[in-house]
C-alpha cells in the first residue's frame, strides 16, 4: 500500500518511491542509483541539476515522453516515467 506522502515514478526503467511534492530533479538527485540526469551535447560528459530554479538547464530530461523538460520545474506525479536525455535524442 502506498504511503500518502510518497509517489512512485520510473527512472530509466527503475522504479523509485519518492516524497510527494518535490521536483523530478530533486527526486533523481536523492537516489544513489540515479546519478546524472543528462549528458552534455558536445563532449558527452555527465550532467546533473545545478541551480534547481530553471536557470542553468542542466536538468533537462525526458518526462512522460516529452524531451527537453526542465526537471527542476516539474513536480513528481504518481506513475510518471522519466528518462535521462542523451545527446542527439531530442533532435
Amino acid at each position: 500500500m502506498q504511503n500518502a506522502s510518497t509517489v512512485h515514478i520510473t527512472f530509466d526503467g527503475q522504479p523509485m518511491e519518492v516524497p510527494a511534492g518535490i521536483s523530478v530533479a530533486t527526486a533523481v538527485l536523492g537516489h544513489a542509483h540515479a546519478g546524472h540526469t543528462c549528458k552534455h551535447p558536445v563532449d558527452g560528459s555527465a550532467r546533473a541539476p545545478y541551480c534547481l530554479m530553471g536557470v542553468c538547464f542542466e536538468c533537462l530530461m525526458e518526462i512522460d515522453g516529452e524531451p527537453d523538460v526542465q526537471s527542476c520545474l516539474v513536480t513528481v506525479r504518481e506513475g510518471m516515467v522519466v528518462r535521462r536525455q542523451l545527446p542527439g535524442e531530442a533532435e
